[in-house]
């Protein structure tokens, strides 16, 4: 009987640090976004709160916002952005393509890094140009706040060179629209996150996504790197962090973390 007392008494101080560990994952964690991720946070935060009973996951999302500011005045415990930040701590969670959509109906085969950086920084004026529609070219931009605009720009290096003269649409679903139902038709061109992208296309929405440098914009080739245009979605924190932060992140890492983010963006492969 004494053996057993003193068994039991081991147990409980070995598996002592799991229970700490269980404990120290209450309280609530804030979120901050602007882009198109919204869906996958949120059912990352639902799953991870099922996980975790005692913690509280609040998703700030507003098209109009700065993550990163919010996590710098401590507005919020993680930012999802797609870049990197001096003096906070990154983790990568997922991929995403940037699809370059036109409508259906134009002809154009396929462009190069170069000629979308031309569209997009109004050097090319007409779809001609690039053996499509003798129409001139309608660019749709994204809010100036967005990552996805951040790294469109920054990888085709036409920072600040896209036209005024360009409409700005912030949502996904309204970009589709517009390319649809601008007229003419032949004549708008938008970048979108490919996530996005593939689902209208898929869906029979009349667009379709132009191959960037001979290669088609899909899931493998976005995650291999074969296609051009891409960005990492990242988890940013500050550098101190908390168990409770760390614990979000290992869990948007995990199989199942990385399962829900399947379902929307092209996960993230460690190796």
């Amino acid at each position: 009987m004494r053996l057993l007392r003193l068994f039991g008494f081991v147990l409980l101080l070995a598996l002592a640090p799991l229970f700490s560990a269980r404990a120290e994952l209450s309280g609530n964690l804030i979120i901050a976004g602007n882009g198109p991720e919204l869906t996958m946070i949120e059912a990352l935060a639902r799953a991870f709160e099922k996980a975790n009973p005692r913690a509280y996951v609040d998703v700030l999302w507003d098209d109009h916002s700065k993550p990163v500011d919010m996590l710098k005045a401590g507005e919020a415990h993680l930012a999802v952005t797609g870049a990197e930040e001096a003096g906070l701590a990154a983790s990568q969670i997922a991929w995403d393509g940037i699809g370059i959509l036109v409508h259906l109906s134009n002809f154009t085969k396929e462009v190069t890094k170069q000629q979308v950086a031309d569209i997009f920084s109004g050097k090319v004026k007409e779809w001609a140009e690039l053996g499509g529609p003798e129409t001139k070219i309608l660019l749709i931009d994204r809010p100036k706040n967005q990552n996805i605009r951040d790294a469109f720009e920054s990888q085709l290096g036409i920072g600040g060179k896209i036209p005024d003269s360009a409409k700005v649409i912030g949502k996904d679903d309204k970009v589709v629209k517009t390319v649809v139902g601008t007229l003419p038709p032949l004549s708008a061109v938008a970048y979108i996150s490919l996530s996005q992208a593939l689902s209208v296309v898929s869906g029979g929405v009349a667009v379709r996504l132009l191959p960037v440098d001979k290669v088609e914009p899909e899931v493998p080739t976005v995650k291999d790197g074969r296609y051009p245009l891409r960005r990492p979605i990242l988890l940013l924190s500050k550098k101190e962090g908390t168990p409770l932060i760390d614990a979000f992140r290992q869990f948007a890492l995990s199989s199942a973390g990385q399962q829900i983010i399947a379902e929307t963006y092209i996960p993230f492969d460690r190796k």
